[in-house]
């Protein structure tokens, strides 16, 4: 899903920098020596210096496996090593395998992509009537809706909404954008759009679907497609951020209810097979899984995100198709997509004209190192002047972190103890947001108050009050973060509260009405 797809595949590119001599574009037979001479060196460097405690690594090379290991530890403090079969949440990685699945139904004839959502799933809406009566299929993939990124994720991510609960509050979401123009990343269209297969296959689930049609003809053995189950396995990946402070674990996401955009987990030795069936037009091992038409379709241009050449890499255009992206990269066309889980960040890339393959996975989400390792590869093989990418990324990153911390802002507002201008029970009952559901506060101790999330289960936040009718609002679940609540008051009686998460979760505040 989440976060960090847009703020890597999108934002990361265009930060990169290149200075130095050009490196040999790589032929079949000749080695590649930032992966022979310093791959080791560089990830190692990069793990401390990122606190990243784990990484696993696979490159595929005209259809040969040339890396495929780990580096670091599964658990801080802990000695099991980060191997090619430890598992890791590979989050918005999902996605591709629920567009390759649409367009498997497609090229049968079972649906078509341009079609109307509505046929196959009756009674679906936008907030718009003239959008709700265009949709298609393919719109459900095309992160085109109008809504900004994340919108409505606030509401769906890590609660207990059914899939079907969610594309129905999607016609609450009200886009601040034009249908088909502005592109906002939207997890809960790829949800609606998972939905479509039991519609048109007489009831076999996305789950069902992508095993038997992807996965077990690929031989994806430890891949799985729910993320419920996934901390039981023997050789898994813990999760962690540094983004509050110090490396602390986060708990790990469930992501089942929104599965289709984000709940697969798997290792680089299953992602392997991945790739070598997306560098093989759809055959594996000779034989052939999917027509190349299926891939084909996977990768054409739905949306536009930039037509424009950058102006320090070698890229010119970057599109979304269904449930990739794609960019031309020193005259070479790459595809690729990040997933962004707590505590979890990876990618997936491939360059076909080059018969080249990366997937990287990771266990902190608060680093842009496993973006730089996949941009340092590409470079390596596809000829572009050397740049220390990981260096770079990290000379920004230290600068952004000496910017105020807002939260720190909050802190000290709390630490004045101003006097509550009202009795703390005055601020206490139920209220609701269409979209969101209902939440409920309640005093939690003579100085604090406590919100609790029925959709929401064991997430919890504590209001310390600040000032005027503000509390900082402190979540149990670390990745919704440190925000302001804002208490609405009309004479003298609260009528609302104003919550929000990080903006990684979602970027806009939602109002919550009292009852």
């Amino acid at each position: 899903m989440r976060s960090f797809l847009l703020k890597s595949a999108g934002g990361l590119g265009g930060l990169l920098l290149a200075l130095a001599q050009p490196a040999a574009a790589q032929t079949a037979a000749t080695p590649n020596r930032f992966l022979t001479d310093s791959l080791d060196s560089y990830v190692q460097r990069g793990l401390r210096q990122w606190e990243v405690p784990g990484l696993a690594i696979v490159v595929v090379k005209n259809g040969k496996v040339v890396v495929s290991k780990g580096y670091g530890v599964r658990a801080v403090g802990k000695p099991e090593p980060v191997d090619a079969n430890t598992l890791f949440m590979i989050a918005s990685n999902t996605k591709l395998f629920t567009g390759t699945a649409l367009a498997h139904l497609d090229e049968q004839k079972k649906i078509s992509l341009d079609e109307r959502a509505s046929k196959y799933l009756p009674g679906f809406q936008l907030y718009d009537s003239a959008a709700s009566r265009l949709v298609t299929v393919r719109d459900l993939m095309g992160h085109h809706f109008g809504f900004k990124t994340f919108q409505g994720d606030f509401s769906f991510f890590n609660s207990n909404l059914s899939r079907e609960d969610i594309i129905y509050r999607m016609r609450l979401m009200k886009p601040g954008g034009q249908f088909r123009r502005e592109y906002g990343y939207c997890n809960s269209g790829f949800v609606a759009a998972g939905q479509v297969i039991p519609a048109a296959t007489g009831g076999t689930s996305w789950e069902e679907y992508v095993r038997q049609n992807i996965l077990r003809p690929l031989g994806m053995s430890s891949t799985s497609m729910n993320s419920q189950g996934f901390e039981q396995q023997p050789n898994h990946a813990l999760a962690y951020s540094n983004t509050f402070g110090p490396l602390a674990p986060v708990p790990f996401d469930n992501w089942d209810n929104m599965g289709p955009c984000a709940s697969m987990t798997s290792n680089v030795t299953d992602l392997a097979k991945w790739l070598q069936f997306q560098l093989d037009s759809g055959r594996y091992q000779g034989q052939r899984v999917l027509p190349w038409s299926v891939l084909r379709k996977t990768r054409d241009a739905n949306t536009v995100l930039s037509a424009r050449k950058s102006p320090v890499l070698p890229t010119h255009f970057t599109t979304y198709g269904l449930g990739v992206l794609s960019t031309d990269y020193n005259g070479k066309q790459v595809f690729w997509h990040t997933g962004g889980a707590s505590g979890q960040v990876s990618n997936v890339c491939f360059v076909p004209e080059e018969g080249l393959g990366i997937a990287i996975l990771t266990n902190n989400d608060n680093q842009s190192f496993f973006e730089a390792l996949r941009y340092q590869i590409l470079d390596s093989y596809l000829g572009v002047p050397y740049a220390d990418r990981s260096a770079f990324f990290l000379k920004r990153a230290k600068a952004a972190r000496l910017v105020d911390n807002p939260t720190k802002k909050l802190d000290a507002r709390v630490s004045k103890k101003a006097k509550l201008p009202m009795k703390p029970e005055a601020y206490t009952g139920n209220f609701e947001n269409a979209l969101f559901g209902s939440i409920i506060i309640a005093p939690k101790n003579k100085q604090q108050l406590l919100v609790r999330f029925p959709t929401h289960p064991g997430l919890t936040a504590t209001l310390d009050y600040m000032d005027g009718n503000e509390f900082r609002c402190t979540y149990s679940n670390l990745v919704f973060g440190v925000q302001p609540a804002v208490f609405k008051v009309e004479g003298g009686k609260v009528t609302s509260v104003q919550l929000q998460a990080n903006d990684y979760v979602e970027q806009d505040p939602y109002v919550f009405s009292r009852r």
